[in-house]
């Protein structure tokens, strides 16, 4: 029985509260935080047991503190904004609390993927005596529980991964995002990198494309090569590992969009002046976009996000793939949400329940694949991600 503070009410932070509320018997008690506590109200009041509301600036080391001594949380879970990762942890260490999130540590002024800022927090909370789990989401989080579970179950050796996320669903929207905007567009915009014998290549923003055939007949998609935080801690923590992708998938649509976005300066996340003021054009295009938790009643169709992992398994070649596929519509009858937020969710609230139950504990900052990933994969069964296996290659690049 443990208490857990929610920090963040966008579609994620939805979805985590209403997942860590059917598991009464780990979150006895549960509040939802938000710089917006309207949206955190709105959020409890579709869940049947109470839940507690709280108004709190994330980006406010000492407002968070004051939170967390009056709720008294046993672990704080952040899926508030990348930007705010350090502030949340800071408040964290100076409580004592330990501490959770779904997305790596992001400066506001550069689109970057770098675990650095957050792994130089280990030694501090190590002495404190406390745990950070980083990545707790489906990518990255699931998918690094994916290729730990491969080696447990398939291989002596991993040597490739490829991780796979493709939406073959459609909201009907010209153009939105299925998560946060600004965090999207950040992303897909920036530079591909991938890992390879030991250094780092990159390429141009989605240069490299390859078609995959969706398994379950969901059909063949473009897959893009990008770079994604997940590669940089696998690379880190599997000695084994020569060459690590990420590939997501993308409509002509979408990219068409954003080409034209991009031409006309509004994917810039510097400064530009407009009437006597600074403005952030990308920040701006974000109030102009679908809220991303609208769209939950508009989506239809179905997410496949998997691994590809090949090694060596008794002095012989194996490949394993593992996967998830997830219904857009069934998970807006459960939770509200379309499946983006739904299979980010519902991992974070696994990831939680990991630690408030001791099965993955430690003192110090922790990536995802550091720990025994078979209670994780019983969990994602029983609570909404159901996931299969293919031996054999499903993807050739």
């Amino acid at each position: 029985m443990s208490k857990v503070l929610i920090i963040g009410a966008g579609g994620v932070g939805g979805v985590v509260t209403h997942k860590c509320a059917q598991a009464p018997e780990v979150f006895s008690e549960i509040c939802l935080a938000s710089r917006t506590v309207e949206k955190c109200r709105h959020i409890a009041d579709q869940i049947k047991r109470p839940i507690q509301t709280a108004r709190v600036d994330a980006d406010n080391v000492q407002e968070t503190v004051a939170l967390i001594r009056q709720f008294e949380p046993d672990l704080v879970i952040n899926v508030a904004l990348p930007y705010q990762d350090l502030h949340i942890m800071d408040a964290c260490l100076a409580t004592g609390v330990d501490y959770m999130d779904t997305a790596n540590y992001e400066p506001h002024d550069t689109a970057k993927f770098e675990y650095r800022w957050q792994w130089d927090y280990h030694d501090r909370f190590k002495e404190k005596g406390i745990m950070a789990l980083l990545g707790s989401g489906f990518d990255p989080g699931v998918t690094s529980v994916f290729c730990t579970w491969i080696k447990k179950k398939h291989l002596d050796e991993i040597h490739e991964i490829d991780i796979i996320d493709c939406n073959a669903g459609s909201h009907g929207q010209p153009f939105a995002t299925n998560f946060n905007p600004e965090i999207n567009i950040r992303e897909v915009t920036a530079k591909g990198r991938y890992y390879e014998e030991g250094r780092w290549v990159e390429t141009d923003p989605l240069s490299v494309s390859k078609p995959f055939v969706l398994p379950e007949n969901l059909g063949t998609m473009n897959i893009y090569l990008m770079y994604h935080e997940e590669l940089e801690s696998l690379a880190k923590h599997i000695p084994t590992l020569k060459r690590a992708r990420f590939w997501m998938s993308f409509s002509e649509n979408y990219l068409k969009h954003l080409e034209v976005l991009q031409n006309v300066g509004m994917t810039r996340i510097d400064p530009v002046m407009y009437e006597g003021r600074e403005i952030v054009p990308l920040q701006f295009l974000k109030a102009l976009l679908p809220d991303p938790s609208s769209l939950g009643p508009l989506t239809k169709g179905k997410t496949c996000i998997g691994c590809q992992v090949k090694g060596v398994k008794d002095g012989q070649e194996k490949v394993v793939y593992v996967y998830n596929i997830c219904d857009h519509e069934e998970c807006f009858k459960e939770v509200y949400s379309q499946a983006i937020s739904y299979t980010t969710g519902v991992p974070a609230m696994i990831g939680a329940k990991m630690i408030l139950t001791g099965k993955w504990r430690g003192e110090g900052v922790f990536n995802m694949e550091q720990f025994d990933p078979e209670p994780f994969m019983e969990d994602l069964n029983k609570y909404g991600l159901p996931w299969k296996e293919i031996v054999g290659p499903v993807f050739e690049a």
